[in-house]
């Protein structure tokens, strides 16, 4: 078999060859059970992000997770063959794709989402390439149950945000989705499929969790369960000052007693329809009352968006005097607070409906140069004045996200990099071009995104990048810090030939040990 494929892998660019008899030989080679898909080579050649694109040799459609470890296995036995492991596509910057390389459909196994039970606490076992969509409905509508931990956005794998952090409103009670789980099953650069957890092989888990997909594939998941809320009113409040939203959004996420989901966001003082007042209201007949704003309000504002859990059969006098409480104590323009009463599965999908307009009104798949980043509480209010207050006044056409978040919620065992604090926040600019396909604004987009963290290391924020692009070895070591030397010591361990995710550009791909 390694004969087989060795052909088919020639180290001079004038030698290769990517017709449909070196994939089929390819496929035969490998014996899956699964399949090649030969049509859609070209869609794991590109994601979400729509920035780059790449051919890889082959499309791996596994059945299980055998398939999965055969395809690392013959990997490993190849002079130069590297394995992505693809979710929905989601990522921004060709982090799942492999450049002549094989990317397995994660997806395309048959998919488990089985809750358990385990020392008196409820778990979901789910496949790494279940959407989270499907869990939500799956434990929420069978089961009365559901995940403490969410992603705003709900189409993408559970391998996938497992690799990165998971972040949503609900990180600040309990932690990002890999402070969440506690047994994976991983296929590692070794093609050794392993169980992991806090006390068995407790350090590919920790290693998995946030590694970029650098130490193995997450081929499954226990996730831990709550009980489901039937409702959620949903709240938005709006602030004039940083100062005064800073304030109340970092006393709502370290009471004891506060709202079971709180972010933060920064729109354009304008009547923009994308940028500004129209993209807060949470319905159409809500009207946001500029005039309520005061003369000091400056060219960006800022909203606080809270949601509290409630079961139908509360009574409504009794929600109603929670909210008041909790709001009570904040600072927001009287007059401009808007709420609705919404399922909690509405609530949790409420991002659908943005993907619904957007596949509409053909930007969905436009490029979407997203940047996400954490800053630290030291310098979240410079960067509001040098970013927010001046790069970014006009708006990015899209959501500016920015709430903060707990380090004690985090491990620091997994390999996340977060800035030094207890209180740091995420900074997420999701930007959708209306104008695409002209390729100047995405250009323009990438350019201003440069200039943000260029203008972050100007002025010495301590901040690291979420979901981490870098083109250079020097980049990777920045960004870990004084971790990079165990990251390389887990690579070493775990994927000694570089073979795994080699679109995150961390290392390149070994000779055969």
């Amino acid at each position: 078999m390694i004969a087989c494929l060795e052909r088919f892998l020639p180290e001079t660019e004038a030698e290769t060859r990517a017709d449909d008899d070196v994939v089929s030989g390819l496929c035969k080679a490998l014996e899956l059970t699964g399949s090649i898909d030969y049509g859609s080579v070209s869609v794991a050649g590109k994601d979400f992000g729509g920035l780059y694109t790449v051919k890889p040799l082959a499309f791996i459609l596994p059945s299980a997770v055998d398939d999965v470890a055969r395809v690392v296995d013959a990997a490993c036995r190849s002079p130069n063959l590297t394995v992505a492991a693809r979710g929905n596509g989601h990522a921004i910057n060709g982090q799942a794709m492999a450049d002549r390389g094989l990317v397995i459909d994660m997806r395309a196994m048959e998919i488990r989402i089985e809750v358990v039970s385990c020392n008196g606490s409820a778990y979901v076992d789910v496949s790494g390439g279940a959407l989270w969509e499907d869990v939500l409905k799956r434990c929420v509508l069978e089961f009365g149950l559901a995940p403490r931990s969410w992603t705003d956005y709900l189409g993408l794998t559970v391998g996938g945000t497992l690799s990165n952090a998971g972040i949503s409103g609900q990180a600040f009670r309990y932690g990002p989705q890999t402070s969440n789980v506690t047994e994976m099953e991983v296929v590692t650069g070794k093609a050794e499929t392993l169980v992991c957890s806090e006390t068995e092989n407790s350090e590919l888990f920790f290693a998995a969790l946030g590694g970029l997909g650098q130490f193995g594939i997450i081929t499954r998941a226990r996730v831990l369960l709550q009980p489901a809320p039937d409702m959620v009113r949903w709240i938005r409040l709006v602030y004039a000052e940083f100062d005064s939203f800073a304030r109340d959004a970092e006393s709502l996420v370290t009471l004891p007693d506060s709202f079971d989901y709180v972010e933060g966001s920064v729109f354009v003082n304008s009547s923009d329809p994308v940028n500004g007042w129209p993209s807060v209201p949470l319905t159409p007949e809500q009207r946001f009352g500029s005039d309520r704003l005061p003369r000091t309000a400056g060219a960006v504002l800022y909203c606080i968006e809270v949601a509290l859990h409630y079961k139908s059969s509360d009574d409504a006098s009794t929600v109603d005097t929670a909210v008041s409480r909790m709001l009570g104590r904040l600072g927001f323009i009287e007059g401009l607070e808007f709420h609705v009463d919404v399922s909690y599965l509405e609530f949790i999908l409420r991002v659908k409906r943005v993907e619904e307009h957007a596949r509409a009104n053909g930007i969905w798949d436009a490029p979407h140069p997203w940047l996400n980043m954490f800053v630290s509480k030291r310098d979240i209010a410079d960067f509001d004045r040098t970013v927010f207050k001046k790069i970014l006044k006009d708006g990015i056409g899209g959501p500016m996200l920015v709430y903060p978040l707990l380090r004690s919620k985090w491990d620091d065992r997994t390999s996340v990099v977060i800035p030094e604090g207890e209180i740091f926040y995420l900074v997420a600019l999701l930007r959708f071009d209306p104008e695409y396909p002209k390729a100047s604004t995405v250009e323009k987009m990438v350019a201003q995104n440069q200039e943000i963290k260029q203008c972050c290391i100007k002025n010495e924020f301590d901040f690291k990048l979420y979901l981490p692009h870098y083109q250079s070895e020097e980049g990777w070591k920045w960004h870990f810090g004084n971790r990079w030397k165990r990251f390389v010591e887990r690579k070493a361990r775990f994927d000694p030939m570089a073979i795994l995710a080699p679109g995150q550009r961390i290392f390149s791909r070994t000779r055969q040990l």
